[in-house]
């Protein structure tokens, strides 16, 4: 018997780079894998590679069990599923698509009223890793529906379960990009500043990327601080940043680069020096930002 035969269906719709990326990673772990797309010409590619084609979205859900949607907003979902609402019945929704938490609960909360059961996924890689060592996906939602799925969605890359509640793996996602978008503004904001004397963006990259790494090391004992509500500290206070920070932003003033990006900070800098964290370390902030 083929291997396939006796591995469950998935349905992948949407087949931009990642989910054209996710349908391949089926294939190859041996699953029977329906694709639908809006535009047809891009099942070609994965129909060559055993795929089966549906011409409607209801035709792709139809012929799974598991149904895996990734598209480009959330909106566009909300969109697709108005048009299956008699057809996903029975099934197992798994939303991929970037989005937020109340999105993902919204979903949820659509897909139980149509009598399907729904898991939200947040993938952690880019197309090209997919499958890979280093990739993997944050799922929430109910434990048994996620855990009946688990060794299916494996073929992704690692399974991280991160709750019961549908926008958690939404949450977990957006936090961790958050993290990285902080970084990558950070360092655009550096090399726009040495680029102003003509230092090659190349040769000051060797110093700050071992910069920054050292500087992460101090994460986990802010998390800890955080944790605990103790956020005194003789490293390196609010006051002290708060005294030079202005620095920062006249040296992007002198040499011509746009402060956009940092002038927030002062504000929230500011703001801790009025309701008196001038001992605290930068770990207060996380409890400043909080509306």
């Amino acid at each position: 018997m083929p291997v396939n035969a006796i591995k469950p269906a998935v349905s992948v719709l949407g087949l931009g780079m990642m989910g054209s990326a996710l349908a391949a990673a089926f294939l190859k772990a041996g699953h029977p894998v329906t694709v639908w797309n809006r535009s047809p010409a891009r099942t070609g590619p994965l129909v060559a590679q055993g795929a089966l084609p549906a011409a409607t979205p209801a035709d792709a859900a139809a012929a799974s069990p598991l149904v895996v949607v990734c598209l480009l907003t959330n909106d566009n979902v909300q969109e697709l599923l108005a048009t299956l609402s008699d057809d996903l019945a029975g099934r197992t929704l798994v939303n991929v698509t970037n989005g937020t938490p109340a999105q993902a609960r919204e979903l949820a909360a659509w897909a139980a009223k149509h009598g399907a059961k729904y898991i939200d996924g947040g993938i952690m890689a880019v197309p090209q890793m997919i499958a890979g060592p280093h990739a993997y996906v944050f799922y929430s939602g109910p434990q048994q529906t996620f855990d009946a799925h688990r060794e299916t969605l494996s073929a992704l890359g690692g399974t991280k379960y991160v709750g019961t509640d549908p926008g958690l793996a939404a949450l977990y996602d957006l936090a961790l990009l958050t993290g990285m978008y902080g970084m990558v503004l950070g360092v655009m904001q550096a090399y726009a500043l040495v680029r102003t004397e003509d230092i090659p963006a190349t040769e000051f990259s060797e110093l700050l990327v071992p910069w920054i790494t050292a500087m992460l090391g101090g994460a986990p004992r802010w998390a800890e601080a955080i944790d605990s509500g103790r956020h005194l500290t003789d490293v390196s206070s609010l006051a002290v940043n708060h005294a030079a920070f202005p620095n920062f932003l006249a040296a992007f003033h002198d040499q011509g680069v746009r402060s956009d990006l940092f002038e927030p900070f002062q504000a929230i800098l500011d703001r801790a020096m009025a309701e008196g964290y001038e001992a605290d370390g930068l770990s207060r902030i996380a409890d400043l930002l909080r509306q």
